[in-house]
């Protein structure tokens, strides 16, 4: 169990990053039709990924703060489940921006509503699983932040797969489904991270631990 830690750590966190910057082309890309490709559509939607990654951070930070780090791995596998309900990514069936002027508002409520949950549940993930795995007793949980180089991996096989591969060889539809797989893959990972930090747990981090 000792050697699957880190493997197991490592491999979550990269496949995290790489949803997490994969989803953002393409779900701007998904409103394109509708809205254009006006400087304001890609602002609104860095806007949107902005604020929904601070989001995911504070959820991370008080809910362990709040419900101590059991008790939020569980809650966070509702919030990872609960995303399916959207799933997988496609614009919401229905909507139709407003005639008129540029709908920051509508599209706002769109990207929200098709692929705010997804979003919301992987980036709480990086910073949530550097915790677990400070409190796993793991001879490198003093010193986590080489889980921050997986990250980095796969948030830049994310940005140069996304031209080279991922929109080259696959329609939006594709990517919309491959896409939910590998979010499926990814909940699977994290219910082992989780159930390995449950059955390792270390109430008190080495000093320095994050």
């Amino acid at each position: 169990m000792n050697a699957l830690l880190l493997p197991l750590f490592t491999l979550t966190l990269g496949l995290s990053a790489l949803l997490l910057f994969w989803v953002q082309p393409l779900f701007a890309r998904l409103t394109l039709p509708l809205l254009g490709g006006a400087p304001a559509v890609w602002i609104t939607a860095m806007l949107f990924f902005q604020a929904a990654l601070l989001a995911g951070y504070l959820y991370a930070h008080l809910s362990v703060r709040w419900l101590g780090m059991k008790r939020q791995s569980l809650l966070h596998g509702l919030v990872l489940l609960s995303a399916f309900a959207v799933l997988p990514i496609a614009l919401p069936e229905g909507w139709a921006p407003p005639p008129g002027a540029m709908p920051v508002g509508w599209q706002l409520a769109v990207m929200a509503a098709g692929v705010g949950l997804p979003f919301f549940a992987v980036s709480a993930t990086a910073p949530l699983l550097q915790r677990w795995f400070a409190h796993t007793g793991h001879a490198e949980s003093a010193n986590p932040y080489f889980l921050y180089s997986a990250s980095n991996i796969g948030s830049i096989a994310a940005l140069l797969g996304y031209p080279v591969l991922f929109e080259p060889l696959m329609g939006l539809v594709e990517q919309g489904l491959v896409w939910t797989l590998a979010y499926l893959a990814l909940v699977g990972l994290i219910a082992l991270c989780g159930l390995l930090m449950w059955r390792r747990f270390v109430p008190h981090p080495p000093a320095g631990a994050s």
